[in-house]
Formats: C-alpha cells, structure tokens, sequence
C-alpha cells in the first residue's frame, strides 16, 4: 500500500496492521498495545493527536527509514521548510537532506557512516542540503529491527538548531575576529602564528610578519570624536585586504596596531616594496562622516628564521623594527637588525639628554641658501636645527626631531628655533628671507599664532621676511581649526610654504582653500627625473603650472648634480635648494655673504645624477679562495662598495662580501688603488626603508647550520660558512 505522509485526526486505527509503517503509526499502536486496551484505537488517536500537536507547534519533528536508509516518513512541515512535501521526499535517502560534513568543517563521525554502522546518535548537527534554507538540525536516531534481529530501518527525530549554531559562531568568531574590522585578532592571528612558524621549521621554509602603527591617528580621535576613528579604521582594513589578499593573515592587534602574516617570503626587495605599497595606501585621504582625514603608517618588518624562529622573537623583532621606522620620521618602514637593539637604548638616553641640550646651549642653526634657478642668486635661506651632543658629537635632526615629537620636546624646541632665526634674520643686511619648519604638532597649537607674533615683535623681523614651511600631513582633517590657523598665520603678514608637496597626500582641493605663497617639489621627484624613462619630470612641470597658475613661486629640493640642475631650470622652477649651491652654513658665514653684498652661488657637483652613495665605516669580511679578510667600507651604493684594507688587489678578482646576519653579496673589483678597491656588485642591494641598504636575500640559517654539519663530517678547509667566517 501507498505510504501516507501523515495520518490525520479522523482516521480508524483499528489494530497494528492497519497502521502504515510510518513513525506515528507505530509509535500509537505499540502506546495501546503496552497498555493492554481492549480498544487501542482510543488511545492510538490521544497519542497521534499529541504528538502532531508537537510536530504543528515547530519545537521538533520526525522521521523514519527502511533498511537502505530511504524516508518512510517526515514531517511536513519541515519538508515544506526544505522547499518539498513529504511525499516528494518519501524514497529519499536521508544523507541527501543534509551537506557532507566536510563541507562546512565539523569534526565528527559522519551521518553515512553511523547508518551504515547501525550506530544510535543524539543531537547530530547537520545543516540543510536544499537551496534556500540555511538552517542547521540535530538529528538523533535508533535503529529498529524485527523479532528475528533483522534490521529494518531507522526511526527519530530532529529539532531546529539554527539560532542557537549562528549564536556560538558568533561567539567563535567574537573569540577570533575583532568585532569592528571583521579582521583576525590579536590572539586568533597569535594562533595561526605559532601553526605556521612550528610547520615552517620542520620544512625549513620562510615566513615574514609586518607590524603597522597608524601615525597620527590619535589626532582623529581627538579632532573628531571616536565614531570618526572607528570608520577610519574599517576604511584601513579594507585597504590593507586590498593590497594582501588573504584575509585571514590580516589582523587587528588592538587600537591603530596591525598585523600581517607573509608565509614563504623572504625577499626583502619583495617585502620593502609591499611595505611602501602599503604606506602609500594608509597614507592616501579618508572621506569620514564627510570630513576629509589624512593618516600615515610605520612598518616594521621581521623574517623567520633569520631574524627569530619562535612568534614570540619574530613579534619582537618586528615590534623593534617598526620602532626604528616610527623613530626615523615616520611613514617609513623597516627591516629588523641585530644592531637595533643598542639602536633602542640609545635612543632612550638621547630623549634624556635632548631634554637638556637646550639649556646646555648644544642646539644651534644652520642656513642653506634658497637660489634663483636663473641668476644664481641666493633670496633665501631655510633655517636647519643642528645638535652637537657633548659627547657623541653631530646628531642627525633626522634622529633627534622624531624623538622630540614623541617626547612633547617639539614645541619648546620649535619655538627656540622660531625665535632664534628671526633674531638672527633681523641682522642681515637687504631683505634676504628666513624659511622656519612647523610641524603638524606645533601646527595643530593654537598658541602657534602668538608665538609667531611674539618673535617678529621682539626681534624687529619684518613679517614678510619670514616663510613658514608647512608639511601636507596639517591637513589631517578638513576642519574649521584648520582653516582658522591659517587665517590666524596670514593676517600677521607672514609667507606659507608648502613643503614636501607630492609625497602623498597630496591633494587640489586644499591648493585652493589654503594661502600658500610658495610649493616646494620633494626632493623625491627631483631625485629620478633625470632617469631614461622617468615620468617625474612630467609631474615637475605640472606642479610648476599649477604654482604659476595659482601666483606661487616653486622650489625644488635636493638637487645635487647639474643635469638636475638643467632639467628644473627647463621646467621653470623658480628656485633650488641643494648640495649643487650649498649645504647649511653657519650664521656667521651667512652673515658675512648677506654683508658683502648680493650673494651669488655658482652651481657645481657631479655631471650626472649617480646612486645613492653612503659615506660609512663599516667593518665586513671579504671571502675569497676559502681566506677571510677583514675590510672596512668607505663608500656604499646600491651597485657597488668602495673598500680598503688589502694590498694590491687585481682588477676582476671577485670576492663574496659578507655584511653579518646572511648578507652576502658577490662582487667583482674593477678599480684597484693600493690598499683601496672599488668593488661592483653582482646583485644589487635594496633600501632598508630608513635611507641605508641590505641585501634582497639572506642565507638561511638552515643552510648554514647544514653546511656546518657537512663541514664537520668532511673536515673541509675553515671559512667555508658564514658561521665559520664570522668566527674567524
């Protein structure tokens, strides 16, 4: 006979045979036949009218099978929930209501195999298989056999689960994801971390982690309110995804702090690229709530295993790194050394010692002239602040300025050197001007205008004389204090001067609002115009029509060669800044220039732009035939060393240079002077992201505890690893 999906309240059970094989059916009949009842259709039909109240009120439902696991019987209502009835469904193997467990990740014995087993199973969770229903089932069976033992199917029920699944995966996810960028947190990404460095040791494979710190994110919060930096960073996490794909090596540590798991990179001409990628990125203008907010990002960056094999070195490492790369003037990145951990103390007692180098009159200026492009002459000069230590001598401003920032030294610091080159300005004979750097934390004062009144009033400067150089990174927010600064700065007649136009925040819209008198093009453009192929010389132009469009006058920066030189005065830049004039001099030498009379500067430096060179003294070793010598370089670039420390070298020997931790670097001599050699390099280095270089690939400490193994066991000749070479 036909099955029926269900029995209805009307129907006659007079005895068990009459009864379909479906689960009510049976379930009543053996209900009267255990109570004995002389009319078991009575109480047949109390038992289904309960238990199809419970199947209507939808806290849980049945089912049954044959032998081969085929529906017998469903509820209804749940079949039309999985978008059938239950008699389109009755025949229907019961594994196809559901996914296979692999489908959505459970660990747990599989419904095909616990039917085939003949196994009992409570609250089994299994999602729906049928489009459109989403909802997750606990399903509990028992197998039924006859009087002879023979199987004969299963019967059971199920109950919705759904809310209470999506509940615990939200909980999970709560647990491994932060709730506001949807991005890994500090402890799921900790997790994936030590999985991958524990897989990675034992395959001998390499895997980076980049740390990133937003700077100047607490100025949006401060500026405009929580809800503004929570937006902000939704915005940052979407653009970190972007650039590196995977979500799930993404992660918020907490705060502005991200960071991001990179398995099998170690090329670090790979990695400085991704991290400058990234920079430029974070650094491109937010639209918050309808306010236009600029942020930057530091990067620091550590490899396994070089630079640590556990997640808690390389996590502390990296932390070191982006400490250098915040310490260096931000927006930067940085690869982690050995050498940054002195790098860190030192620091530390440089902030004590800056507190004091005021008053122990150790901070003084230098003036580099500001040239005419066209007569050579100097118009200008911009104030550089100089720190000579006690002891450790000359500081780079591009050390001590970023630690007065973080230490809130830079205000006391700033206006010592506003009132310091207007008091020395004020002295010069003509009408030659000063340029003053402000920077966005002096900016972002609102006691800026009156110490700027303060310093004209007492030193007799004219206000017109006085050029105050503005970095784009003030434009952090298009707010009204923003605008009410500049207004403030104008109306005591002094020039504006946006510096570093270019470097990326750049934007039209604040060239229109803002009362500048003057762009300065970085010298970041400058440096690569000359360059075949180059396009910065396109982009130099446009600035230029863009200044002369608006009544600016251009400068451009760091020009060191003369075809530098040749190429800024085709392009009609008003005027240059650079080593090709002159470095900073001291007052007294400015002093006797502006009284001689016009001061003119005739331009003079190398022909051609050449690469980066660093002057330095560095000791490294120098392998060649399995000896080891201890060299000193002198000279460093991209392509090539000069080095001195062995005698009569012949053109085309090759050594391999090894600079510590892995570097090695082959390079050939090709001028040779005595003890002196300039070498060329077979590979060319990369940038560090701090203005140094290292090279693009290490020798993996796998390789070299290998080759000190083999050396052992064959007792081969000494210098023939790194290790040994180090150790000599």
């Amino acid at each position: 006979m036909e099955l029926p999906s269900r029995i209805e309240s009307g129907d006659r059970v007079e005895s068990v045979e009459d009864v379909p094989r479906g689960f009510f059916g049976v379930l009543g009949a053996r209900i009267g036949k255990q109570r004995g009842d002389a009319a078991p259709n009575l109480h047949t039909h109390e038992a289904l009218a309960l238990l199809q109240n419970y199947e209507e009120s939808g806290q849980g439902w049945f089912w049954s099978t044959d032998a081969k696991g085929r529906l017998t019987y469903i509820t209804d209502s749940v079949a039309r929930l999985m978008g059938r009835t239950s008699g389109a469904l009755l025949g229907t193997p019961l594994v196809d209501l559901f996914l296979p467990v692999d489908s959505h990740g459970e660990r747990q014995r599989t419904l095909p195999f616990l039917l085939t087993r003949q196994s009992k199973f409570e609250q089994l969770p299994l999602r729906s298989a049928f489009e459109g229903d989403d909802r997750w089932w606990a399903i509990s069976g028992r197998p039924q056999f006859d009087a002879a033992g023979k199987f004969t199917g299963y019967r059971g029920s199920g109950t919705d689960v759904t809310a209470q699944r999506r509940s615990a995966e939200d909980a999970s996810r709560l647990a491994l994801y932060d709730s506001l960028t949807g991005l890994a947190n500090r402890f799921h990404i900790s997790k994936k971390l030590d999985a991958t460095l524990a897989a990675f040791a034992q395959q001998q494979r390499s895997c980076a982690i980049m740390l990133l710190d937003l700077d100047r994110f607490k100025q949006v919060n401060d500026t405009l309110g929580h809800p503004a930096g929570d937006a902000l960073l939704k915005q940052v996490a979407e653009r970190l995804l972007k650039i590196v794909g995977d979500k799930e090596m993404v992660s918020r540590l907490g705060g502005d702090e991200f960071q991001i798991i990179l398995p099998d990179i170690e090329d670090r001409g790979k990695l400085g690229d991704m991290a400058a990628d990234i920079i430029a990125s974070l650094s491109q203008p937010y639209s918050v709530e309808g306010s236009r907010c600029i942020i930057g990002a530091s990067v620091g960056v550590a490899i396994a295993p070089f630079d640590g094999l556990s997640s808690d070195d390389l996590v502390r490492n990296a932390d070191l790194a982006l400490y250098a790369a915040k310490g260096n003037g931000r927006g930067r990145f940085a690869f982690y050394s050995s050498d940054l951990h002195q790098a860190a103390e030192d620091r530390r007692v440089l902030e004590e010692d800056l507190r004091d180098a005021l008053a122990r009159g150790e901070i003084e200026l230098g003036y580099q002239p500001v040239v005419n492009s066209r007569s050579d002459m100097v118009t200008g000069v911009e104030a550089l602040v100089r720190w000579t230590h006690r002891e450790r001598g000359r500081i780079s401003p591009g050390v001590f300025i970023p630690i007065a920032e973080e230490a809130n030294l830079i205000w006391p610091l700033g206006e010592w050197v506003l009132r310091k080159a207007c008091e020395d300005a004020a002295r010069w004979p003509g009408d030659m001007r000063v340029a003053v750097n402000v920077s966005p934390i002096q900016f972002a004062n609102p006691d800026l205008p009156k110490v700027v009144a303060n310093a004209l009033a007492a030193t007799g400067l004219a206000p017109d004389r006085l050029e105050l150089e503005i970095t784009e990174s003030v434009f952090l927010a298009d707010s009204a204090e923003t605008s009410r600064m500049f207004d403030a700065l104008k109306n005591l007649g002094v020039r504006l001067a946006l510096d570093d136009f270019g470097t990326g925040y750049s934007s039209l819209g604040y060239l229109q609002s803002a009362p500048f008198d003057k762009i300065k093009i970085d010298q970041s453009f400058v440096r690569d115009a000359t360059i075949p192929g180059s396009r910065n010389g396109a982009i130099i132009a446009a600035i230029v029509a863009l200044a002369e469009a608006l009544d600016m006058e251009t400068t451009a920066e760091g020009i060191e060669s003369l075809d530098q030189l040749d190429l800024v005065r085709k392009l009609n830049v008003s005027h240059v800044q650079g080593y090709v004039y002159s470095k900073a001099v001291p007052h007294d030498e400015l002093l006797a220039h502006a009284e001689a009379g016009s001061w003119t500067i005739k331009p003079t430096g190398p022909a051609r732009q050449r690469n980066d060179r660093f002057s330095l003294f560095r000791k490294v070793g120098a392998i060649h035939d399995n000896h080891r010598y201890g060299v000193v370089i002198r000279n460093l670039s991209a392509t090539g060393a000069f080095i001195e420390g062995i005698l009569d070298v012949p053109v085309g020997t090759r050594f391999v240079i090894d600079f510590g931790e892995g570097q090695l670097v082959t390079a050939t001599v090709r001028r040779s002077m005595k003890h002196q050699q300039g070498v060329e390099f077979e590979q060319t280095m990369v940038s560090d992201g701090n203005g140094g270089l290292c090279t693009r690939h290490r020798v993996s400490p796998y390789l070299i505890a290998a080759a000190a193994q083999q050396t052992s066991a064959l007792a081969l000749p000494s210098f023939t690893t790194t290790a040994d070479w180090k150790a000599a």
